[in-house]
């Protein structure tokens, strides 16, 4: 097998890299030539103090790593795959409390009590408030006169106010929740002029707020998840620490990811039009999935491995991290049928854009995919005309497909 023509020191983590295009030239060239390939980083490029990580970028692989946990810990080295530099081990150490980065079996419990809040039943309840506040948001789009951001006046709106729906935040605070969830992850974007540490007093003043809403909610209860999840500690509910860190996981789970998928989204319809007209006179129940893969909005996580084992004929060390790369695996042309292909009938579509199985899988699937369907579904209806009018600002981060601003205009 020929070696992947990579020039020296690419790095799929280069913060750079992201803030431009996904690399899927490149991935296309692993998975051809060394879907397992080690990517030196020098000095502490990524915080961890080691030498680089192993890609991964084949479907079948990255299935494999999601799904044997006992091999691929997230908890070691949490599933985040590159921080910067100057961050502390003990403030990698900190973020193991997030349900993301633990191991079963304490994964298992948090997440057995967490998921009581996106049961089929619980999502359902919610379709018909998110319905019309999907409407709402495209028909106040609708009333600009010039153009205006999708992502702050129509794909950020939705998720956000699903998140204060689903856990009893009200609606006049979902901005707090949508800059503490920016800062927490745009450290690695100069524009923001965000430091890791206005990051991490942001995910302090997220953790802080939601704890005051569980200590509350355990002073007097009311009919919501917040309530069902802290109220009876001693009968398997979480504790006002692990609610605090829940709610930080959701804020960038539940919001930064579907906000993103939409987004690209939007974008993807709008550069193939014959998929926004085909869109708009069928509503196929397969675009959520389809906007999903194609979107890829994390583009990576990372394990650790527990032991030696080996993986794509390579031998992997004790110790040593794994990149998932999601982006890679949902272009994979031994699962995908002409993958690079924007196409919102695409049926089967087992994409990894929720992760790949096993006990990582996304907590928040369905109802995400309930929401990109209820505003496309919106949008379609109130802005059929829409425009692109400016190519989309990326956001540079060594692992979110992030778009920071698509200019758009309403159209006749």
């Amino acid at each position: 097998m020929p070696c992947p023509a990579l020039p020296d020191g690419f790095d799929f983590t280069d913060p750079d890299l992201l803030h431009h295009r996904v690399p899927h030239p490149e991935f296309a060239e692993l998975r051809r030539a060394e879907p397992v390939r080690w990517i030196p980083q020098t000095g502490n490029a990524a915080g961890f103090q080691d030498e680089g990580y192993w890609a991964v970028t084949r479907h079948a692989d990255v299935k494999y790593v999601s799904t044997h946990p006992e091999i691929f810990s997230s908890y070691l080295n949490t599933a985040i795959i590159r921080f910067n530099e100057h961050i502390q081990r003990d403030s990698i150490d900190a973020q193991r409390l997030i349900l993301l980065n633990m191991d079963p079996p304490e994964h298992t419990r948090v997440r057995q009590i967490v998921q009581r809040g996106f049961t089929p039943r619980a999502v359902r309840a919610l379709e018909g408030r998110l319905r019309e506040r999907a409407r709402a948001i495209a028909e106040g789009a609708r009333a600009h006169d010039g153009p205006f951001d999708f992502v702050t006046q129509v794909a950020c709106e939705l998720p956000l106010q699903a998140i204060a729906e689903l856990i009893g935040v009200p609606q006049d605070d979902r901005a707090k929740i949508f800059d503490w969830s920016n800062k927490m992850i745009a450290y690695d974007d100069p524009e923001y002029a965000i430091t890791a540490e206005v990051g991490a007093i942001s995910a302090a003043e997220l953790i802080s707020y939601a704890m005051n809403m569980a200590a509350e909610r355990k002073r007097c209860p009311a009919h919501d998840i917040v309530s069902t999840l802290v109220a009876a500690e001693n009968e398997g509910n979480l504790n006002s620490d692990e609610f605090g860190f829940f709610v930080l996981m959701l804020s960038v789970a539940g919001n930064e990811t579907t906000r993103n998928a939409i987004t690209h989204g939007m974008h993807a319809f709008l550069t193939h039009p014959e998929q926004w007209e085909l869109y708009k006179a069928e509503r196929p129940a397969t675009a959520a999935e389809e906007i999903v893969r194609w979107a890829t909005p994390v583009v990576a996580f990372q394990r650790t491995a527990t032991q030696d084992t080996e993986l794509g004929g390579k031998l992997i060390r004790k110790g040593d991290r794994v990149g998932l790369f999601y982006a890679s695996a949902n272009h994979d042309p031994e699962v995908f049928d002409r993958p690079d292909l924007f196409d919102v009938t695409r049926d089967p579509n087992p994409h990894l854009g929720f992760g790949g199985g096993g006990p990582h899988f996304c907590l928040g699937k369905s109802l995400a995919v309930l929401e990109i369907d209820l505003i496309f579904n919106a949008v379609a209806d109130a802005l059929p005309g829409l425009t692109l009018v400016e190519d989309p600002r990326r956001l540079r981060s060594a692992w979110i497909n992030g778009v920071k601003e698509l200019r758009v205009s309403a159209g006749p």
